[in-house]
């Protein structure tokens, strides 16, 4: 492949082969990590691609031939799809064609592949992710895990068999729902049990020994002890389907999102199915299809605001040094109002030091910190605090009716209600 990713972090592909019980030969696991970066999920650029497709042949070349090939994640990340940070470089379309048609040529290799595949989805499964796991002959997914296709949201389409495959799995009328109508609803994420009653995975296992329980269930399907039964497609709907998800696209983007309607064209066109000619016709026109997007304006325009919400709002360019930063001990909020007990609720969860609200009188001050006790007790509720962290919490907001309680204050915001006296 010539195509290459400026400063690529390279999602390495590692092989190593397991004796499982019940399973006559080696099951050789392919562990999807870019492990020297622990700060960012796993990706697809052109190393990446080239690392899977090196073990891919790694696996072929193996004596004797295991009895299955799986391919999981790092924990908690399965992969979250293509570089996207790699983009701008690609500045022709030959080279946006080639990103495209090696992706295609690599998973297919697990789709054609003679020996039974298996994707255990251990974490997050986005974009190409997905595509690689839905390219397996089977899938298992952890609880925790939450699968997406981000692309339309972004400006592209599921380029990587994603639009092809998906509607010939689950049907098409939930394939429109979890390319088109979610990555629309602000890139709506899927839980793992609930792809599984979907049809996108085979059965689900928790978090703790899921890669365990995958390898029994995977043995169990080797051995003819685990029948998966899967639903026929019901291909009569699919013209309302499609109708759907144009009507969709129309009324969220106004048909101005080229990628949103490129991708509706091509869950059209995979009611041919994805038996041989039919998927190779299906991947071509994806290939069409990501080659012009990735050159056009708007991808471009897309990526870059995506990239000033996610990265640099996060690390804004020439910030101060964060060295430079003063410790806060305490903070203040002049209201208890709506917005200043939001306010507070903010502080206390991020900062974990003491908050003080002041009012004009003692009921607006009580039901102030009132609020935000509440809004931590939904929080515990809901298994996100435990109840020493909550009772924690709690007994850093308080309030006041003077203004000295400011006095060791390190940060005071005013959250007053709105007049021009005040």
């Amino acid at each position: 492949m010539t195509a290459v990713f400026e400063n690529e972090v390279v999602t390495e592909a590692k092989v190593r082969y397991l004796r499982v019980p019940g399973v006559a030969g080696e099951l050789a696991l392919i562990t999807i990590d870019n492990g020297h970066d622990h700060t960012r999920p796993s990706t697809f650029g052109p190393g990446g691609l080239a690392s899977l497709d090196a073990a891919l042949d790694e696996i072929a070349a193996h004596s004797p031939a295991p009895a299955a090939i799986a391919v999981t994640g790092k924990p908690f990340i399965f992969a979250v799809g293509a570089d996207l940070s790699g983009i701008p470089s690609v500045t022709d379309a030959a080279a946006a064609r080639e990103i495209a048609e090696t992706g295609h040529r690599v998973f297919r290799r697990l789709k054609d592949s003679s020996i039974p595949t298996f994707a255990f989805v251990n974490g997050a499964a986005l974009g190409g992710g997905l595509e690689l796991a839905l390219h397996c002959h089977y899938r298992t997914i952890a609880t925790t895990s939450v699968i997406a296709f981000p692309e339309v949201f972004l400006g592209l389409v599921p380029g990587w068999g994603g639009t092809q495959l998906l509607p010939n799995l689950i049907g098409i009328d939930p394939a429109v729902t979890v390319i088109v109508e979610n990555a629309l609803a602000q890139n709506k994420m899927t839980p793992g049990p609930k792809a599984a009653t979907l049809g996108i995975a085979d059965a689900v296992f928790e978090p703790a020994d899921f890669l365990e329980r995958s390898l029994e269930w995977a043995a169990g399907v080797l051995g003819g002890t685990v029948t998966v039964n899967r639903a026929d497609v019901d291909r009569a709907g699919w013209e309302n389907a499609i109708a759907r998800a144009q009507a969709i696209v129309a009324g969220r983007t106004r048909n101005a999102s080229p990628g949103a309607v490129r991708s509706v064209e091509l869950l059209d066109r995979a009611r041919a199915g994805v038996d041989g000619d039919a998927f190779t016709a299906g991947t071509a026109a994806e290939d069409d299809a990501l080659s012009d997007l990735l050159m056009s304006d708007e991808l471009r325009a897309s990526l870059y605001s995506f990239d000033l919400v996610n990265k640099r709002a996060k690390r804004p360019a020439g910030a101060p040094d964060r060295s430079l930063t003063r410790k806060i001990t305490k903070v203040g909020v002049v209201g208890a109002g709506l917005m200043a007990s939001q306010l507070a609720m903010l502080f206390v969860r991020q900062l974990k030091v003491p908050v003080v609200l002041t009012d004009i009188d003692q009921a607006r001050v009580d039901k102030g910190v009132a609020y935000v006790h509440g809004e931590l007790d939904k929080l515990a509720q809901r298994g996100r605090l435990n109840q020493d962290r909550l009772n924690q919490l709690k007994g850093l907001v308080t309030g006041s009716l003077s203004k000295d309680a400011f006095a060791d204050a390190d940060l005071v915001i005013e959250a007053v209600f709105e007049e021009m006296s005040v």
